[in-house]
């Protein structure tokens, strides 16, 4: 669909597809964002929120809501989503990521293709995952990274989530890249630690990109330079939104 770039339209609600940047936070788009819109629009206040949080190290699609159409932010974090994945075995982060340093080494010359592909299909369907404690998971009243940069442990609750699907898209000992389509609520890293330990290996997470949003794809969306850009020119662009 088709949408010219106007204060009314902002105001009255937009939902906009972003590619999040590497090492931003999701509230550092919306910032960006809201400002992009305050000083180009001419509005002193506009409502802007994010429906779906991406770890700073994680990049891909970001759905962000102006105005009104904030109040259907819940309603877009409910749907699945698809992530590109390519994971490290044999080596653990406390983080699962990049964030932290390697901690642990393990073995993979028992690895082979076929045993990972039988692994990942294991993992399909209805489960209990322990989200990592680099986290923005709330423990009395406090974010679970918080205590975790602090090197202190803390217990997190489960969560039920289902994948959906998960394709190995590359198997490049000692590095895998799968795609994994997976309910609200799944985190990534969390299944990496999962396969990990399920080979008898560790893992971490090496990158991550979010392409889908339920049926909103990444190839749909702007980057941040190129909204900033439509908003100088204040012309008409084709970009799908809802």
């Amino acid at each position: 669909m088709t949408s010219v770039f106007t204060k009314d339209g902002f105001e009255a609600g937009q939902v906009l597809l972003f590619t999040k940047p590497y090492e931003w936070t999701s509230f550092d788009l919306v910032k960006k964002v809201k400002n992009l819109i305050r000083q180009y629009m001419d509005i002193n206040k506009i409502k802007v929120g994010h429906a779906g949080t991406l770890d700073p190290l994680a990049t891909g699609l970001l759905i962000l809501c102006t105005g009104k159409a904030t109040k259907r932010i819940s309603e877009f974090q409910d749907l699945d989503k698809e992530y590109i994945a390519t994971i490290v075995l044999g080596q653990t982060t406390p983080s699962y990521d990049l964030e932290t340093e390697v901690s642990d080494a393990g073995d993979v010359t028992h690895i082979h293709e076929g045993l990972v592909m039988e692994t990942l299909t294991g993992f399909i369907g209805e489960q209990e995952q322990v989200p990592p404690l680099y986290s923005a998971k709330n423990i009395n009243g406090k974010r679970a990274y918080s205590y975790a940069r602090k090197g202190e442990t803390k217990k997190l609750n489960p969560s039920r989530i289902e994948i959906k699907e998960m394709e190995l898209l590359d198997y490049s000992s000692p590095e895998i890249t799968i795609r994994v389509r997976c309910s609200k609520g799944t985190y990534i890293r969390a299944l990496t630690r999962d396969i990990g330990q399920s080979l008898k290996s560790g893992a971490y997470l090496k990158s991550l990109s979010r392409t889908q949003i339920g049926e909103y794809k990444v190839g749909n969306a702007l980057t941040i330079k190129k909204f900033e850009e439509n908003l100088k020119n204040l012309e008409q662009i084709g970009f799908s939104y809802v």
